[in-house]
């Protein structure tokens, strides 16, 4: 069990350096890089269709997206314009710095200003390694558990902001969304909440206007 710890921790240690370095480029350049995470199925791909739509014109942005095995999610974002990238893991639960700094050469570009990394659908393994990003976003969906923030505190504790999507399908399920907003700041007090609906475009504005403002912020700490 000591020899798996050791090299565990050696493993985090190299990917935080890696990921250190990231961040001083992103802080060098005024890019803002933002982190996805959630469990599969809770709209992170659609959720960057509707961000991706509404950015198109506005932001210089770019994509990198983590998967186990396809490209269906990097071929759906391709339509927008910006520059995407699938990062295919062949069955390892997250990504890492080093597959960012691998992949970065794809969608990179000189007036980058927003980052966004949509990682594997998981919400253990992604909230323990670092990319390199200014913020962890973690998704949860109304059709999932209300108390999922109690059981895998380490993703909201982490993260930045916390979204609830599909709230368009409050009331089918018993998803209280009070008491998930309630556990998430139990979690973590800052935590910020967005409500979404990418079918019906409710919360998306609110949304956006985050994500612009903390772009600007990015490119003024230069």
């Amino acid at each position: 069990m000591s020899l798996k710890v050791e090299v565990e921790q050696k493993v985090l240690s190299a990917n935080d350096r890696l990921a250190a370095a990231l961040r001083e480029r992103w802080q060098e350049r005024g890019v803002f890089c933002l982190n996805l995470i959630s469990s599969p199925g809770s709209g992170k791909t659609t959720l960057l269709e509707r961000t991706m739509e509404r950015l198109a014109g506005r932001v210089r942005a770019a994509v990198l997206v983590g998967d186990l095995q396809t490209e269906n999610d990097a071929r759906r974002l391709s339509q927008y314009g910006f520059p995407v990238r699938q990062i295919v893991t062949g069955g390892t639960c997250h990504l890492e710095a080093r597959m960012i700094e691998q992949h970065l050469p794809a969608v990179d570009r000189p007036d980058l200003e927003l980052l966004i990394i949509e990682n594997v659908g998981n919400l253990v393994c992604p909230s323990s390694y670092d990319l390199g990003e200014d913020a962890k976003v973690v998704l949860l969906s109304t059709v999932e558990g209300d108390d999922k923030p109690l059981k895998y505190p380490g993703i909201f504790r982490r993260a930045r902001a916390a979204v609830f999507t599909k709230v368009d399908l409050l009331g089918l399920t018993d998803f209280d969304i009070e008491r998930a907003e309630e556990h998430a700041r139990t979690i973590n007090p800052e935590i910020l909440t967005f409500r979404l609906s990418n079918r019906t475009g409710e919360g998306l504005d609110r949304w956006v206007a985050w994500l612009e403002g903390e772009i600007a912020r990015k490119r003024a700490a230069r």
